[in-house]
């Protein structure tokens, strides 16, 4: 395979991209996901424009590609819960709660990326809606094997208020609209889930 400057064809096309998703994520963060454009992004990432739709169809591509890596994030910190406390179902969703909260605390950007409501963009209005769904899912798979009761629907239902119930919380508080600090909400989210979940989930294995 012909290279140059050490590295193959390949490997540019992979390089421009990142730059392409950095240079994204870095403008909706100042500015708010609207003012990302295809001319914008290439300007900041140092790519030709024509070097664009190597990579993404259009911005709404590209929007979907940042957004997703935010979420993927996420999803990424809720299966290292669970895996750090096996067995332990409790524990498992309280260390979910704080990874997930102080996470985006520390990263308010990637807060208002995730959790925005995106209003006129259908396409990440889309996305979020489907997250809670994927969320949801994640949590009923994870959850199920301690299930006292083999009753999936109500699982669901718990589970899809916690998670629906968390991303309103964070929202507002990430946007002002509620004042406390990451640790206040860790536990109050933890208490509510365990409310919810109490009963249907089984304690720690022996």
């Amino acid at each position: 395979m012909a290279t140059y400057a050490g590295r193959t064809a390949e490997q540019r096309r992979t390089d421009r991209r990142a730059r392409l998703l950095d240079a994204a994520a870095e403008i909706w963060a100042e500015q708010g996901w609207a003012a990302v454009t295809v001319r914008g992004v290439c300007a900041r990432a140092g790519v030709v424009d024509r070097y664009f739709y190597e990579s993404f169809v259009d911005r709404e591509q590209l929007l979907l590609a940042v957004w997703e890596q935010r979420r993927d994030e996420i999803v990424d910190l809720v299966l290292a819960a669970a895996a750090a406390a096996p067995g332990d179902p409790q524990a498992q969703l309280d260390l979910a709660v704080a990874s997930v909260v102080r996470h985006l605390d520390a990263s308010p950007a990637d807060a208002r990326m995730v959790l925005g409501d995106h209003v006129g963009s259908a396409v990440l209005a889309r996305a979020r809606r489907e997250a809670l769904q994927l969320f949801t899912d994640l949590l009923v798979r994870l959850a199920g094997p301690y299930a006292v009761r083999l009753d999936e629907d109500a699982l669901r239902r718990s589970a899809l208020m916690s998670v629906g119930g968390f991303v309103e919380l964070v929202t507002a508080w990430k946007s002002g609209v509620i004042e406390a600090d990451a640790d206040t909400i860790v536990r109050h989210v933890r208490a509510v889930v365990r409310a919810l979940t109490a009963g249907e989930l089984a304690g720690p294995a022996a």
